[in-house]
């Protein structure tokens, strides 16, 4: 557990760096950096809808339709 911690410090560490040095980066980093944080950003919404999805299906009965009429 604490390799796992110490690996997600490193990793945050390492991203606060290329943050600092963003504003003088290369504009060939900006757009590689600016494409992973929007896919980042897309698979965090994808992830929040499928699970709001979900969690309102399996919390909300279903709305009850029409009785089927018997025949007479």
């Amino acid at each position: 557990m604490t390799d796992f911690v110490q690996e997600m410090r490193s990793v945050g560490e390492r991203l606060l760096l290329k943050l600092r040095g963003l504003p003088q980066a290369e504009p060939v980093e900006l757009v590689a950096f600016s494409i992973i944080v929007l896919f980042t950003a897309t698979v965090l919404l994808l992830l929040l809808i499928a699970c709001s999805c979900c969690c309102a299906h399996c919390c909300c009965p279903e709305p009850r339709g029409r009785k089927p009429m018997s025949p007479r």
